[in-house]
């Protein structure tokens, strides 16, 4: 007989981590290998005699590791490593500019509903094409553009974004974190180049490098909102300083 996640009080806890590590014990032997799909939750399902809730929260938690990529409507593949930092915690850019003594601007670029495409709607767990709200705006420190915001959100979990004044006393994620509560956070840094609109948009030149920190947050399980901050990287820096217990390791 299967064991279920009803066995026990503690069993949702034990048997999620034993399906993450079925998948790394698997990707470490080399029998999965980067850019491999691994079975679908269903198989995954029948194969460990396990709910598809805990199958499905463990495949996320190895997603949001960098560990595998979720295609909505495809499939789940093993990821090429590509390491990042989670050290980075929520801040509000205003409370960072004022904290300075700085004068914070925002000014909004757009803001509308669209279909999302094929990259944005798989980021928010959704189909290809469904309607989302899209925000685009700049955030200002005296009156140098530090950081352009690139945001999709989930009309379901946040139906009111779209219906709000952001400006220099609101801004998105202030809104979005004082409405709806959080329970589950990714960020991951990259450097890139900007685009030709983004680099207008933060008045620099197309060979500028700059620093992008993606962001997506969960609320019950599900996606609320993903977003990019795109910063010039001469103009701003990205870091965080946090208290830890006693029995934490330093590296």
């Amino acid at each position: 007989m299967k064991k279920t996640d009803t066995d026990s009080v503690t069993a949702p806890k034990a048997l999620y981590l034993q399906a993450k590590q079925f998948v790394l014990e698997r990707t470490a032997s080399g029998f999965w290998k980067p850019g491999d799909m691994i079975p679908s939750e269903n198989q995954l399902v029948n194969e460990l005699g396990m709910s598809r809730m805990t199958i499905n929260r463990a495949l996320r938690e190895l997603t949001s590791e960098g560990y595998l990529e979720r295609t909505s409507g495809v499939g789940t593949f093993i990821a090429e490593r590509k390491p990042h930092s989670n050290l980075l915690q929520i801040a509000n850019i205003a409370d960072e500019i004022i904290s300075r003594g700085h004068r914070y601007h925002c000014e909004v670029l757009e803001l509308g509903r669209v279909a999302a495409p094929f990259a944005i709607a798989s980021a928010l767990e959704l189909t290809t094409g469904s309607s989302v709200y899209h925000l685009r705006c700049v955030h200002y420190e005296e009156d140098l553009a530090v950081q352009l915001e690139d945001r999709y959100v989930s009309p379901t979990m946040a139906p009111d974004f779209i219906h709000q004044q952001f400006d220099d006393a609101l801004q998105p994620s202030r809104y979005l974190l004082n409405s709806i509560p959080v329970d589950e956070i990714e960020h991951i840094v990259d450097a890139l180049l900007p685009s030709e609109e983004d680099a207008k948009a933060l008045e620099i030149d197309v060979n500028e490098p700059c620093l992008a920190l993606m962001r997506r947050t969960w609320s019950a399980s599900r996606v609320v909102t993903y977003v990019k901050f795109l910063h010039p990287s001469m103009r701003y820096r990205l870091g965080s300083r946090y208290s830890v217990d006693a029995t934490s390791h330093a590296g």
